[in-house]
Order: structure tokens, then sequence, then C-alpha cells
């Protein structure tokens, strides 16, 4: 099955080291514009922290971008880009702002640090599964129209649209390696007269 991991929503955490305070904001995006335009959202609100750093990985670009903010090299930018690399996911872009609290860190203390709070942003803004799915249409009368939703979501797929004329007309994807049985289902529901017909395929 075609999957990858991504992150479900904006969220951020925060943690105090030494009396620095770190916060860490996560947020989906798709492209490396989307990604820059939030790093800058972010440096625009905390204007007056230290440091900005951050980390972003883009699947459809295949790029991945970090940035120390002036941290010593190696401190901040590498361990929030491992952060999301050792959860295994993309299209997700990292900020972790930095309010110093007057006490050096030292090097590994960076390290932990910048690492512990892209840590908690992920965690906050949850991980999810993408999966392609095959996009599908299908007519059917208002007889049949009363099992098929039923039999779609015995195959982990989701009605998105249903018009309703002269007969049903439904919209509806499903994971792709899920179609050929679900349409094998439908044949025998429906004496052979039944079939989804695969318009697109998308992630979802």
């Amino acid at each position: 099955m075609n999957t990858y991991k991504t992150v479900r929503q904006f969220a951020s955490d925060e943690l105090v080291e030494k009396r620095s305070r770190f916060i860490g904001y996560c947020k989906p995006v798709t492209t490396q514009d989307e990604a820059v335009a939030f790093i800058n959202e972010i440096k625009t609100k905390h204007w007056d922290a230290r440091h900005n750093v951050y980390a972003y990985v883009i699947r459809s670009e295949g790029v991945s971008r970090y940035s120390d903010d002036n941290e010593p090299q190696g401190t901040a930018g590498i361990p929030v880009l491992d952060a999301i690399r050792k959860r295994d996911i993309t299209d997700c872009v990292v900020v972790v702002t930095r309010y110093f609290g007057g006490v050096l860190l030292g090097a590994g203390g960076l390290v932990r640090a910048y690492s512990a709070a892209a840590k908690l942003a992920i965690d906050a803004a949850q991980e999810r599964e993408m999966v392609m799915c095959s996009v599908c249409t299908l007519s059917c009368s208002y007889t049949m129209y009363g099992r098929i939703p039923a039999l779609i979501a015995s195959f982990d797929g989701m009605v998105d649209d249903s018009s309703f004329t002269d007969e049903v007309s439904l919209v509806f994807h499903l994971p792709e390696d899920k179609l050929p049985a679900l349409n094998k289902a439908l044949s025998e529901e429906s004496s052979g007269k039944l079939q989804a017909a695969e318009t697109d395929k998308k992630y979802f």
C-alpha cells in the first residue's frame, strides 16, 4: 500500500531549560513556499526572541532544509530536523523559538533542548498516515442504495458526495488496493449490474 506519514494539525508546546524558554511550533505543509511563509510568520510573532530555529521536509519536492539561526553550528537546526526524520514524517515544518534565559547551556544542552521542544511540538500536532486512494463514482437504484454506503465502509471507504435524481450517484474514496474486492462485492450484491469506476487517485 502506498502510504506516508505527516502531522494532523498546527500545534505548539514549550519547555524551560535553565531559564531559557523553548517554544516549539509544528504545522503540516505541502510546499516550500508554505513552509517559508509559516517560518516568517513565527519570526514576526517572536521578533524579540534570540533565535527562531527551523526545519522542514517536503515530500513532493524531495527537499529538507534547516537553520541554526545563529546558534552554534549543529546544535539547533539539525536536532530539529532529526526529530522530524526519526518519526519518519514529511510535509511538515517545525520552528523552535528560544528566549535566552541568561545561562549558557553548552552544545549538548542546546541539542537536547531543541530536540525535546521539536518532539513536543510534533506530539502536539499528532501524526497521521496518508494512504493512496482510488476516487470512484457509482450510480445505483434507490433500492440498492440502502446497502451501498455500508458496503463501501466495510472496505475502509468513505462517501464524499451523493446526488439524488432518477437514481443515486455517489462519489467515494477507498484504499486503492481494496477497489477490486469492493467491485467483486458490488457485483455479487447486484447480480453483476454494479461496478465502481475509478476517476482519480489521491492521498487521504
